[in-house]
């Protein structure tokens, strides 16, 4: 009998997946261990098999579109065999016809508006309110053409106008063939009495347009589940600043002897595992009412140490997860970020290797950013955002000196945590960070 293959669940937080490519066609034989498709999360391109022997006989969701979560993607049975009936089961959903990479880079331009010539603009912005010299004796121009005169030498009451109401015009004072009148000399107060009006020049403008861009599954589940916890979470934020000379003279120190280098981000993330076994009650979830046993909404405070890592990617952010951060060294956090992150950028990170956070660090120090705040990472209570190490000038012992100093932001879900209990816990992350020797004991 023919064997549906459905989308998996790959992920906890995967709610469709996205064919990238499909390795087998219609028709083609395979086996149980042969790799159908590649399909990407919201975290990482993952691999589906068919884990039947027999022919592929059915391809329900073409590469480059999507399929829901349990929607039929593929049958495997014997050549030839009828499985059209397999399709009405009610679990399979038909897929999408829409092609979702269709549209991947629109652009829009709207039309260049008319640009009028450069009399018509002055003209409108500067208008006329001579009269004709038949009626009070002044001449009747355009302000461009008495310019144009002017610059000339030419005396514009002896030029006979072609426009309105004889009316001199620009081609008037081009076309006269008359002699150059000679100005005669005005003084310096004259010459800012009379000072000529401002005349824009001409402006040629450019093509508004736009890119529409088709989110990744990655950039979907970060738009749901940051907006969740913005809008449930009632955040609050606390900001320290924190010495790190000591810390960047550990560093080096560490280095010389580490078997992989130990970066400042791994310090970190050492330091707030320690931490955290001293403040429980920042190492903590908000666990919602539908999730209790009877019912009701409770906290559940985390005996395990799980630090998630924020690393940025250019489909979105994915957390690798360190896990058991305060049981290991420096070196081994060094080390375990550094596989990681590996693993993320190259889409290879397992759904295990970036799920169980249980605190989150997020640092755009790297980037030159001195101080941010950031938005909890579910189902955490609180989320440590890292700002750049930066030199500055203090006064000390009477006299002033350069110190290194950073600023950290933890933001905190009032529901579990509070006020007191967040400056305690980066008190003693300060602690740590000042003086690195203590969190090594």
């Amino acid at each position: 009998m023919a064997e549906v293959i459905r989308m998996p669940l790959l992920s906890d937080t995967m709610t469709e997946g996205k064919i990238v490519t499909w390795n087998k066609n219609v028709g083609d034989k395979v086996k149980s261990d042969d790799v159908l498709a590649e399909v990407e999360t919201d975290k990482a391109t993952m691999e589906v098999n068919g884990y039947v022997d027999g022919t592929l006989l059915y391809i329900g969701v073409p590469a480059g579109q999507a399929a829901k979560i349990n929607q039929v993607i593929a049958i495997v049975g014997k050549e030839g065999e009828d499985f059209k009936s397999l399709l009405d089961e009610p679990a399979a959903e038909k897929p999408a016809a829409k092609d979702t990479d269709a549209a991947i880079k629109k652009e829009v331009k709207s039309e260049k508006p008319e640009v009028k010539n450069e009399e018509e603009i002055i003209n409108k912005e500067i208008p006329a309110t001579e009269t004709t010299a038949e009626t009070d004796g002044r001449i009747k121009a355009s302000p461009l053409a008495k310019k144009l005169a002017s610059e000339k030498g030419i005396d514009i009451s002896k030029i006979n106008g072609s426009g309105d109401g004889g009316r001199v015009t620009k081609k008037d004072v081009d076309e006269f063939k008359g002699a150059p009148s000679q100005p005669e000399p005005v003084s310096e107060k004259q010459q800012a009495s009379t000072a000529r009006p401002f005349i824009a020049p001409a402006f040629t403008p450019g093509e508004e347009g736009h890119t529409d861009i088709p989110l990744t599954q990655m950039r979907k589940v970060i738009a749901r589940r940051l907006s969740e916890s913005k809008f449930s979470a009632p955040h609050f934020y606390v900001t320290m600043e924190i010495n790190m000379d000591n810390a960047i003279t550990a560093r080096n120190a560490m280095n010389e002897v580490s078997p992989v280098k130990i970066s400042f981000n791994d310090m970190i993330i050492k330091a707030c595992a320690s931490a955290l076994r001293q403040h429980p009650d920042v190492n903590s979830s908000w666990i919602p009412a539908k999730s209790g046993t009877d019912g009701s909404e409770f906290i559940r405070q985390n005996h395990h140490i799980h630090i998630g890592s924020a690393l940025a990617l250019p489909e979105g952010l994915i957390v690798p997860v360190i896990r058991f951060a305060d049981q290991k060294t420096l070196s081994q956090i060094a080390a375990d970020a550094k596989q990681l992150y590996a693993k993320a950028r190259d889409k290879k990170i397992q759904p295990n290797e970036f799920s169980g956070n249980t605190f989150t660090i997020s640092n755009l120090g790297m980037m030159d950013v001195e101080e941010f705040t950031a938005i909890i990472n579910p189902p955490d209570s609180c989320i440590l955002a890292v700002g750049n190490i930066r030199e500055t000038v203090i006064r000390k012992n009477g006299a002033f000196d350069v110190t290194n100093v950073m600023k950290v932001t933890l933001s905190c879900d009032h529901r579990s945590v509070d006020g007191a209990v967040a400056a305690a816990f980066l008190q003693t992350l300060k602690k740590y960070l000042q003086d690195p020797v203590t969190m090594l004991v």
